[in-house]
């Protein structure tokens, strides 16, 4: 990580009517954002179609996407900006990781990367 970048978790909703190259597209394009921006992409845990807890905008699914992101903090207000305009996007929520929570990412990507490793072999 750069001296002044933190690391950021982004979990959105995208609208559930979206064939998977529309969605694609939409990941892409907030992919696009951050790295723009001067960030880097750590990861991106796409959950597919999923229940929602509760309705929203008419809506009982929804398309989840998980990013894992690292940056300035400017990049933050730019892409929440990006995020409440688009129209695809139902819901948001951007988490500045602390230490704690990136020591548990780090364990859990290690524990995933061990459980795949053996299935292979």
């Amino acid at each position: 990580m750069a001296p002044n970048s933190k690391m950021y978790e982004l979990t959105y909703i995208l609208t559930p009517v979206l064939s998977d190259d529309q969605n694609n597209e939409v990941v892409t394009r907030i992919n696009e954002i951050i790295e723009s921006a001067g960030g880097k992409i750590v990861e991106v845990d796409v959950w597919g179609l999923r229940r929602l807890a509760y309705p929203v905008i008419k809506k009982r699914n929804g398309y989840y996407v998980n990013l894992y992101f690292e940056g300035q903090g400017t990049i933050v207000a730019r892409l929440e900006r990006a995020l409440s305009i688009d129209d695809n996007v139902l819901r948001y929520l951007t988490l500045a990781m602390d230490k704690s929570m990136i020591e548990h990412y780090r364990r859990r990507k290690a524990k995933r990367e061990e459980a795949a490793a053996t299935e292979t072999a």
